[in-house]
C-alpha cells in the first residue's frame, strides 16, 4: 500500500527507488504501526501519511541535501528513525549513526534495521552529551535532525558534531527565513557559517534544507547542558 503511494509520487519529488527499497520502506512503514500499538512513535499512522509525511519527506530531502558518496552522517534525536533510516534505505552508502535519548526507540529501531537488513550504530545519549563525546564531536561530514527546535537551539546541539568541512543540514519547513537570521550569530560562535537554504514543496507542504557550513572547531565549552540551551540560546 505505501509502495503504490510513493510510486506515485518519486518521479516528481524524489530519486528513483529499486524494488528492493520499496520492499524495506514496506516493511519499515508495517513495523512501525506495529510499535506504535504499545510506545509512541508517531501521530501519522495510515499509509498515505505514513508514505507522504514520513518517507516521500525524507526522500525528498535526500535529493537535495547535497550528502557526499560514503559520508558519515549522524541522524540528531532521531525518534522513529526519521530520516535516518530512510536515508540508508535509498543511499547504503552512508555510514549512518542514529542518535536518541529514550532506548526504547532506539531498541525499535534496532528492530527495524534487523528486519530489514541495513547497518546504522544506534547510540543511547542527548544530544548536549554526544557533543562531548571524543568518539563523536566533529567526526561527521553531514549532520541532519528533524526536529522542531528553533535553529538556534539545534545548532548548538548539532554543530559540535560536525567535522571541519562538513555541513549541518537539518529538515525545515519553507518558513525558515527568521529562524535563519536567528540563527546566524549562533552558528559563527560555534564554527559554522549559514549557507542559502533549499526551498521546494511536496504534497505535504513547504519545506527546506538548511545548509550551516563548519569552517572552524566548536569551541570546547559547546553545547553547554540542555536548561542553558534553551533558556539562553546563542545569539
Amino acid at each position: 500500500m505505501v509502495t503504490e503511494i510513493l510510486k506515485n509520487y518519486i518521479p516528481e519529488h524524489a530519486e528513483p527507488l529499486s524494488e528492493e527499497q520499496y520492499a524495506q520502506l514496506e516493511r519499515y512503514a508495517e513495523l512501525l504501526v506495529e510499535w506504535n500499538e504499545k510506545m509512541n512513535l508517531t501521530a501519522i499512522t495510515d499509509p498515505e501519511g505514513i508514505a507522504v509525511k514520513h518517507f516521500l519527506d525524507c526522500l525528498a530531502y535526500l535529493k537535495r541535501a547535497k550528502i557526499p558518496e560514503g559520508a558519515r552522517v549522524a541522524d540528531v534525536g532521531t525518534g522513529a528513525g526519521f530520516p535516518g533510516v530512510v536515508l540508508k534505505i535509498a543511499r547504503p552508502d552512508i555510514k549512518l549513526v542514529l542518535i536518541d535519548s529514550l532506548q526504547k526507540r532506539l531498541n525499535f529501531l534496532e528492530a527495524v534495521l534487523g528486519e530489514i537488513g541495513v547497518k546504522a550504530k544506534l547510540v543511547h545519549a542527548r544530544a548536549e552529551d554526544a557533543g562531548h563525546d571524543k568518539t563523536l564531536r566533529e567526526s561527521f561530514d553531514v549532520v541532519t535532525a528533524r526536529a522542531v527546535a528553533n535553529l538556534a537551539v539545534l545548532s548548538e546541539y548539532c554543530i559540535p558534531l560536525v567535522k571541519v568541512g562538513g555541513v549541518f543540514a537539518p529538515m525545515k519547513t519553507a518558513e525558515v527565513s527568521e529562524e535563519l537570521e536567528g540563527a546566524k550569530a549562533a552558528a559563527k560562535i560555534l564554527g559554522g557559517e549559514v549557507l542559502e537554504p533549499e526551498i521546494y514543496e511536496i504534497p505535504a507542504g513547504g519545506r527546506s534544507v538548511v545548509f550551516i557550513e563548519k569552517k572552524t572547531a566548536t569551541p570546547a565549552k559547546y553545547p553547554r547542558q540542555r536548561v542553558k540551551i534553551s533558556e539562553k540560546p546563542l545569539k
